[in-house]
């Protein structure tokens, strides 16, 4: 079994040198499918199968859910602030420490669900109506020490949500529960 393909099931991020409009159009796609998408994946999962981990030593696709709420309500603050703020510097999360939590490693998926269909909602809107300026404007990061346009994380973030899909889906596929 190879850790690297279970990790990293559809490769890592590759930011294109130029990200043209087919591949931002692409990319919010890929956004504001997920939900649905994710939820046809795991609603009919048993208690079981949902506390079972994508990877020796990695989180359960129950975590992967939770991890998905958080990371992508996190991601919508981002924007937010890159939006209405010039240059600003993001607050990092520790999200192996979130991963640890109660809520997250013992609480139902369905909440965590809700709040992915309403942020990918609500991020889906300003994604489909951003000006070139504001697809360029950047924010800080301070754990990477380094700055990241708009539309770059776009890209990381469509990719997060297939990322984290094939988690799952490359699971189910493993252990035959189709």
């Amino acid at each position: 079994m190879d850790i690297e393909k279970l990790k990293y099931p559809i490769g890592k991020f590759e930011k294109p040198t130029t990200i043209t409009k087919d591949i931002l159009k692409n990319w919010i796609s890929d956004i504001s499918t997920f939900p649905k998408k994710l939820s046809t994946e795991v609603l009919d999962l048993t208690e079981k199968q949902l506390d079972t981990q994508y990877r020796p030593n990695g989180w359960t696709i129950r975590q992967v859910v939770h991890h998905c709420a958080d990371s992508h309500m996190n991601s919508l603050i981002r924007l937010k602030l890159a939006l209405t703020e010039d240059q600003p510097t993001i607050k990092p999360y520790f999200e192996e420490r979130w991963a640890e939590l109660h809520d997250t490693k013992n609480m139902p998926i369905e909440p965590s669900l809700k709040m992915i269909e309403g942020i990918h909602e609500r991020w889906t809107v300003l994604l489909n109506n951003l000006t070139d300026e504001q697809y360029a404007r950047i924010f800080i990061h301070p754990e990477h020490g380094n700055t990241f346009r708009v539309d770059e994380n776009i890209g990381v973030y469509a990719w997060h949500c297939n990322h984290h899909l094939a988690h799952i889906t490359e699971t189910i596929k493993r252990n035959d529960w189709n």
